[in-house]
């Protein structure tokens, strides 16, 4: 029947949702059983009646067809579902961990999450105080226990770290988000290479250094005396040439404002140059030309790539700065504006900005970087970093910079190496207790703009890199940060356990070489998955 299609192409979604949320909804409904029984005793003399007024009308109604039902139950369960995870799962209903906000509360902090700048910021509202426990306004008790017992955990988890697709140097690390207590660890003070999972550092250490609202902007500028049109890069690699900008800054639309700014002036031909002074050093990454990463410089368009795709490794073109200002040359042409064939250049102050095209905010930015493993606003944020902190915007300048705004936090960096923002250095490290501490840090209620960096990870079975993992496993339970390197495999991120405790874990597993990678995911996924199922006491 054609009405039934969507239903039945959701069919494997509810499914997953429905085997996640099944152990939380068996306590929602013990804990809430005596208040629906109550209200049943107390509405069945008014239902009665009511049956009996509207008897008459029944047989007057129209009946609805069978795929009607259908579609409506099936509807109806999907939103249950969803309703369940929400309630029951990492979010509660306000978009605020539950962990969190009980770690709040535990504080005497304010708790709600506020992207907008710092708590209290003049013009700003402080962020929201934490609600009480959902579940308490439902049964009247909390059902979120004490965290799990660090020698049962072991018990659980010794065990797994055992499989030889971890390699010759698995290390873990799991800590209580509330309190920030470690419950287990097994080499987690050694540093190791993490891979991608070194975007998390990059996220925390770009968002404590510039903020969320922080935007990055792309500008035209008219050199007076020459008539020279200078297209500024200022750091954005989301910048697009695309007709659909889909929320990113728009190349077209920029040449667009320049055009007409020009026509204002009544210039109608220009020499177009491009300006890359923002960035120092190598635009080179120690890596090499890789579909990973196009070269790193402020200005490129689409992030240099030469195909449709938004995120994975594709071929990049050989200068991201010399193609974004070409581009830009063409859109200006189709507005009438006659220019050269672009050259480097370098803005003076007497520069006057014709128009300007702004990112997303970094929030926003963090997330996309997180949840698709993007290499270029990986290494962008690294140095933009360094720009904010007053380093030198190279590859030790990012490093540096990073290294410096988490100590500043108070994290545990010893241990630890940066040598680009990416991870697809191998000279980088990080340690499991980093990797928890970042996690816990950003989940933190006094620092509300590290956010991004949890909301911005990957949700299992359903999102980001780890769209096609835990199929069989902790499916919407776990969000994590994937990282993958030919002998490295590493897993980050949080997950909320069988009695609800908001848990943190690193697992690291350097020394892989000649194993399956899938085999290694599937071994690292088999530990979260045992976590999240293990109360532990």
């Amino acid at each position: 029947m054609p009405e039934l299609r969507p239903w039945r192409a959701a069919k494997p979604h509810v499914v997953r949702l429905a085997d996640a949320v099944r152990p939380r909804l068996a306590r929602v409904a013990a804990a809430t059983k005596p208040q629906v029984a109550r209200l049943a005793r107390a509405t069945k003399p008014q239902v009665a009646r009511l049956a009996r007024a509207g008897k008459p009308q029944v047989a007057r109604v129209a009946l609805p067809k069978t795929w009607q039902y259908t579609a409506g139950a099936a509807t109806a369960g999907l939103a249950l579902a969803a309703g369940v995870v929400t309630a029951a799962g990492p979010w509660d209903s306000s978009g605020q961990r539950t962990a969190e906000r009980d770690r709040a509360v535990a504080l005497g902090r304010a708790g709600g999450a506020d992207h907008g700048s710092a708590p209290g910021a003049p013009g700003r509202p402080r962020p929201a105080p934490s609600a009480g426990p959902v579940l308490t306004g439902l049964g009247g008790v909390s059902t979120v226990k004490s965290a799990p017992e660090s020698k049962a955990l072991a018990g659980a988890l010794d065990p797994l770290l055992k499989d030889p697709a971890l390699g010759t140097r698995p290390a873990a690390a799991v800590i209580d988000v509330t309190t920030g207590r470690r419950l287990y660890g097994s080499g987690s003070g050694t540093g190791l290479t993490p891979a991608s999972t070194t975007k998390v550092a990059t996220a925390v250490a770009a968002l404590s250094a510039m903020g969320t609202d922080h935007r990055l902007t792309t500008r035209a500028a008219l050199e007076p005396d020459t008539k020279e049109v200078v297209l500024v890069g200022g750091g954005d690699p989301t910048l697009t040439a695309r007709e659909k900008a889909e929320g990113s800054a728009s190349l077209r639309t920029l040449a667009a404002g320049t055009a007409a700014a020009l026509a204002d002036r009544g210039v109608r031909e220009v020499t177009l140059s491009y300006d890359t002074t923002l960035y120092a050093g190598d635009e080179m990454h120690p890596i090499g030309v890789d579909g990973n990463l196009a070269r790193v410089t402020p200005l490129m368009a689409d992030e240099g790539r030469t195909d449709d795709s938004t995120s994975g490794p594709v071929a990049r073109v050989p200068d991201p700065a010399a193609d974004a200002a070409r581009r830009f040359g063409d859109f200006l042409k189709s507005h009438g504006v006659k220019t050269t064939a672009p050259g480097p250049s370098k803005a003076t102050t007497r520069a006057k900005t014709l128009a300007t095209a702004s990112s997303p905010p970094l929030s926003a930015l963090v997330e996309r970087m997180l949840t698709n493993s993007d290499n270029d606003i990986a290494e962008a944020l690294a140095r933009l970093t360094a720009i904010a902190t007053g380093d030198r915007a190279d590859f030790a300048g990012a490093g540096k910079a990073i290294g410096s705004q988490l100590r500043g936090l108070g994290l545990p960096v010893k241990g630890a190496a940066f040598k680009d923002g990416s991870g697809l250095n191998r000279a980088d490290r990080l340690t499991p207790d980093l990797l928890t501490a970042l996690l816990a840090k950003a989940a933190d209620p006094s620092h509300p703009e590290l956010r991004p960096a949890l909301t911005g990870l990957p949700v299992a079975g359903f999102t980001g890199t780890l769209t096609t993992r835990y199929t069989d496993g902790a499916s919407g339970v776990v969000r994590a940060k994937t990282g993958t390197l030919s002998g490295v495999h590493t897993l980050a991120g949080t997950l909320v356990d069988a009695d609800g405790r908001l848990l943190a874990f690193a697992f690291m597993a350097n020394g892989t070489d000649g194993i399956l990678p899938t085999t290694t995911q599937k071994a690292l996924d088999r530990i979260a998955t045992a976590l999240a199922a293990c109360g532990c006491r």
